[in-house]
């Protein structure tokens, strides 16, 4: 039988390699990222025409405001139209929208989710349009968000996901979600389009060929992370993912404790459903169908949160030099390692994060920081049933005070 002493530092060793690997990773396209190039703005006389899709559930503070927003696109009106899917809303809110030059498409499920609101709205509208655009209930287009869209599908591409960027910093908690967003779309979205692989899908501000979303759709039937079924299945398929990053979509952005952490349960299970899902087709994908989209795919799946990652590898890092200096030994070996983990994912947060949020406000935010960290750390035992039932997000209570 093994020592303890020796399986401890096994442990270790494999913990190392993961948390090494996984900073590796997102160092690579981080600095890929400042390489990327827009796509050049061609003119084109052709518009496709558009469904403008808004699922709301149980977001009657924001709907109709953005439902107004929405149509107030520099766009031919007779060429996209703006579809509310209303799932519980109130009767007020409903009368609200019946007044607006929409398509107002009313839906109640046992259990409510994306998908299903998505796929029972393309059921009841015909197949009269060329592209769908999925939008939050939160969501506030920029003027010329359809136009650069159309121009991307006009170059050929199927599938296309737009900036999403905050419309919000006004906590603590909504500059650290805020920051964490732009890093995510300088590593998965810039990063990964400059070195030839598609985009990573957001869940909203993306747009899809008609004809392929709907059927993609009809056999999605996630409770939660919808966009990533989408992705492997898109991914599967060798369609590209295009990123615009000029193509601007205004989202809010969490403003409690609380919903930072409803949000991230929700998206930590997913991550697990997904990676357990495809994990060995990840393999069978780049062995046997040179794959590399897809297996990048399962990879995202397999390292962890930025958060938790960031967070964690300071945490080993720091209690290794207190080690050192105690016991007043070299630093070598693990401790070494940890320290140029930790060196490798700081680099990686520097290249990723904008340089707009180089500023006080950030610093400032940065104090909740470990409290974030704790919370995901005490999610990771809290998984259990959230990917069952659709957990709600509130928008529109906004709050002006730190958490």
């Amino acid at each position: 039988m093994l020592p303890i002493e020796t399986i401890i530092k096994a442990i270790e060793y494999i913990l190392l390699a993961y948390f090494t690997f996984s900073s590796l990773y997102i160092l690579v396209y981080a600095i890929a990222g400042h390489f990327y190039k827009k796509n050049r703005s061609l003119p084109t006389k052709k518009q496709g025409k558009m469904a403008v899709f808004i699922p709301a559930y149980k977001e009657d503070v924001v709907i109709v405001e953005v439902a107004k927003s929405a149509l107030e696109q520099n766009y031919e009106q007779e060429n996209f139209e703006v579809i509310v899917i209303a799932d519980s809303l109130k009767t007020t809110t409903l009368e609200q929208l019946k007044i607006l030059p929409i398509i107002l498409i009313e839906v109640s499920f046992e259990q409510s989710t994306k998908a299903k609101a998505l796929n029972k709205a393309m059921e009841e509208l015909s197949d009269s349009y060329d592209y769908a655009i999925i939008l939050d209930a939160d969501n506030i287009m920029e003027v010329d968000f359809l136009k650069k869209m159309n121009q991307a599908f006009q170059k050929g591409y199927r599938v296309v996901q737009g900036h999403r960027k905050a419309k919000n910093q006004n906590t603590s908690f909504a500059i650290l979600d805020a920051a964490s967003e732009e890093i995510n779309n300088h590593i998965f979205r810039k990063g990964h389009r400059t070195l030839g692989l598609s985009s990573g899908l957001i869940g909203s501000g993306m747009g899809f060929e008609y004809s392929l979303f709907k059927h993609l759709m009809k056999s999605v039937h996630a409770v939660g992370g919808f966009d990533k079924e989408l992705e492997f299945k898109i991914a599967q398929d060798k369609i590209a993912i295009e990123y615009l990053q000029d193509a601007v979509v205004f989202d809010e952005k969490i403003q409690k404790a609380s919903d930072f952490s409803n949000q991230r349960r929700r998206w930590l299970s997913t991550q697990l459903i997904y990676l357990k899902k495809y994990f060995l087709k990840g393999f069978e994908e780049l062995l046997f169908h040179r794959n590399v989209t897809f297996f990048d795919k399962v990879l995202q799946m397999i390292i962890p949160p930025r958060i938790l990652l960031l967070g964690a590898s300071f945490l080993i890092a720091f209690i290794h030099i207190l080690l050192v200096f105690w016991f007043q030994i070299p630093l070598e070996g693990t401790s070494l390692g940890w320290v140029i983990n930790l060196i490798i994912v700081v680099l990686a947060f520097f290249f990723a994060l904008p340089k707009s949020f180089y500023n006080t406000k950030t610093l400032e935010a940065l104090i909740t920081l470990p409290t974030a960290f704790f919370r995901m750390g005490l999610l990771l035992f809290q998984l259990k049933g959230a990917n069952k039932k659709f957990i709600h997000t509130p928008h529109g209570e906004v709050k002006t005070q730190n958490p």
